[in-house]
């Protein structure tokens, strides 16, 4: 039967023209284009919702696609195809083609949380040699250009580095490290995630902030490393391309850090 996918028209919601069991198996049927996805919470709430279709007009600006989009119109689309769904949470993603922008392509599967065994022992990243030729954009060209590069069996993200071997982000995640006592990110040549707006306000309560890169050869000093991403919250990382990270164990500040976003979400959470 497969998972709801609807094409939002300026005439209404109609079903799409193929079938898919996941996001991720519909990903070659959906038009060139922009995207943004994220989660439900309780249902049918959802967290800085009106942020991830700004930064999808954005993305379409960055691409010169023109884009205005009908939020409510949106929103009422979700609504049906998240009650259609019968699932008890939802991922969904939001696709702007190219070609024709007000064709808009929603799709929902169920979400499935992060397992909690990964965040009580963090997870294991390797560096990979890709990169993004415009970043601030978040283009369904890199939903392909990301599969180019496999990972090893036992890595959960690849984590891509600048030509100068600086580590900036995670193929579909933000990346942090925590070195000398201050939390370290990459202030540009990276797409701003939501979660991470959310953690660059939260993190100085806890530690200073510096917006610069780590580089590769200062893994071996890092305290702490972790990725953000809407769907997964805050992921504590234990090891970079086999380097582990301090005693191999999630680091305290990240998961103060963890604790302390899933409480903010709660508090901010919206109905769709």
């Amino acid at each position: 039967m497969g998972i709801p996918i609807g094409i939002l028209t300026p005439e209404g919601l109609h079903e799409a023209p193929y079938s898919a069991e996941s996001l991720a198996e519909a990903v070659p049927f959906e038009p060139e284009g922009v995207y943004t996805i994220t989660r439900t919470f309780n249902r049918d709430h959802v967290l800085m919702f009106d942020e991830h279709l700004d930064r999808l007009e954005e993305s379409a600006r960055l691409e010169n696609i023109p884009l205005h989009l009908d939020r409510a119109a949106i929103r009422a689309a979700l609504r049906t195809l998240i009650e259609r769904s019968g699932y008890p949470e939802s991922r969904f993603r939001i696709t702007v083609p190219r070609a024709q922008p007000d064709h808009i392509y929603l799709s929902v599967e169920p979400f499935k949380p992060i397992p909690p065994e990964l965040i009580q022992r963090g997870v294991r990243v390797v560096t990979v040699p890709l990169v993004r030729h415009n970043p601030s954009a978040k283009t369904t060209a890199w939903m392909t250009e990301r599969k180019m590069a496999p990972l090893p069996e036992g890595a959960y993200e690849g984590v891509l580095v600048s030509p100068e071997g600086f580590l900036l982000e995670g193929t579909s995640s933000n990346f942090y490290a925590v070195m000398d006592g201050e939390l370290r990110t990459a202030g540009e040549g990276v797409l701003c995630g939501i979660v991470r707006r959310a953690i660059l306000e939260l993190a100085p309560n806890y530690l200073p902030v510096r917006l610069e890169p780590v580089h590769k050869s200062e893994l071996w000093a890092l305290e702490e490393a972790f990725l953000t991403s809407a769907s997964r919250g805050v992921v504590p990382i234990v090891m970079i391309d086999g380097q582990i990270i301090a005693d191999g164990k999630p680091g305290a500040q990240t998961m103060w850090l963890r604790e302390a976003y899933e409480e903010w979400a709660q508090a901010h959470l919206t109905p769709l």
